[in-house]
């Protein structure tokens, strides 16, 4: 009696879990919505605290619903990028780190891959020297990674307040979600993919200049 008592009780929980998912899901959906046709960000913790807790089944079911792949990271970016926009520029540059990833560089990048990740010669084949070029002198860090160890690593070696990072959809989301407490800013790459990716460097300057 204990036990069949048990897994009512058990498959009761599943079903209201999954109820609150569904609902969590439809509200996030709807906010999004207006998001990207007014560009009004309602309950902007609300959704950054149900899209970051309920990440992974939030993505299954946009997934499922055929629905844009990129919709629940692009949500959150817009979100986190609104909320902490002030924030970050009110930081100096100083304290500031950007990342840039690796899939920038140029198929002739003459860059060596240190600990600290590429190291850009500012060869000119590629964005990444440009946007070098104009904020180190700024006072800003920045940091070319292949990869989410290395920008682990060099969070663990600095000390700074705020960050800006370029990547796409899943990657920027995960990163602004990692350094939630540096008032993160990013810029999504127009064309993803491994290798040859491109930015719109009018955004990342946007970006760098608004301290100033």
């Amino acid at each position: 009696m204990f036990i069949d008592s048990f897994y009512t009780f058990l498959g009761q929980l599943v079903v209201l879990l999954a109820i609150l998912i569904i609902i969590s899901f439809i509200v996030v959906l709807i906010l999004g919505i207006l998001i990207a046709r007014k560009n009004k960000i309602k309950f902007p913790r609300f959704i950054l605290f149900v899209v970051d807790s309920l990440y992974f089944p939030f993505k299954t079911m946009a997934k499922l619903l055929k629905l844009d792949e990129h919709l629940i990271d692009g949500i959150a970016i817009k979100v986190r990028d609104e909320l902490n926009k002030e924030k970050f520029k009110s930081i100096p540059a100083k304290k500031t780190l950007i990342f840039i990833p690796h899939c920038l560089r140029h198929r002739n990048c003459p860059a060596t891959l240190q600990k600290e990740g590429l190291n850009c010669t500012e060869c000119g084949l590629c964005s990444i020297g440009v946007i070098k070029k104009k904020s180190e002198p700024m006072g800003y860090k920045l940091y070319v990674v292949p990869g989410s160890s290395f920008v682990k690593k060099i969070v663990k070696e600095n000390k700074f307040k705020a960050v800006l990072g370029i990547a796409c959809h899943e990657d920027l989301n995960q990163m602004m979600m990692l350094l939630s407490d540096f008032c993160p800013q990013g810029v999504l790459l127009d064309k993803t993919g491994c290798f040859e990716t491109k930015v719109n460097i009018k955004k990342v300057f946007e970006k760098i200049d608004s301290k100033y």
